[in-house]
């Protein structure tokens, strides 16, 4: 994923919006990622750096979301049913990378070092998003 600077450059910019028309366009359908580096014209790495940019361009503006699906590709503003099947697919995986994490950096740093004031208190905030995450996920 690149860097934040690459993200909000001039030239993700362009590339967001460049995908953002290709995907109004195809709109209620979605293009895969090989139909919308296609579409629009750009190369890979473009198209990976646009769609980054455009998430943050999507939140930041509160229009409707962008979301992917191995059968449709990406799209946009989709319906309430289909938001909550793609979040339900995301954060099961979201759950297992934040455990990875607290396993095998945290975890370690606090054996390392048992009477660190900041690894005391990381875990501490870090357990609960965790159980926060496993309660949203077994829902």
């Amino acid at each position: 994923m690149p860097g934040a600077s690459r993200r909000r450059g001039d030239a993700a910019k362009r590339h967001a919006d460049t995908l953002r028309f290709v995907l109004f366009e195809a709109r209620p359908a979605g293009l895969l990622f090989h139909q919308l580096t296609r579409a629009s014209g750009l190369s890979d790495s473009r198209v990976r750096a646009g769609l980054a940019c455009l998430r943050d361009i999507i939140a930041e503006n509160g229009w409707p979301p962008r979301i992917w699906t191995r059968a449709d590709g990406y799209r946009l503003g989709a319906e309430p049913v289909a938001l909550q099947a793609y979040e339900r697919s995301v954060l099961p995986g979201k759950l297992t990378e934040f455990r990875r994490f607290l396993t095998g950096t945290v975890a370690l740093h606090a054996a390392a070092h048992p009477g660190d004031k900041w690894v005391k208190h990381i875990i501490a905030q870090l357990n609960s998003i965790e159980s926060t995450l496993d309660l949203v996920v077994s829902s």
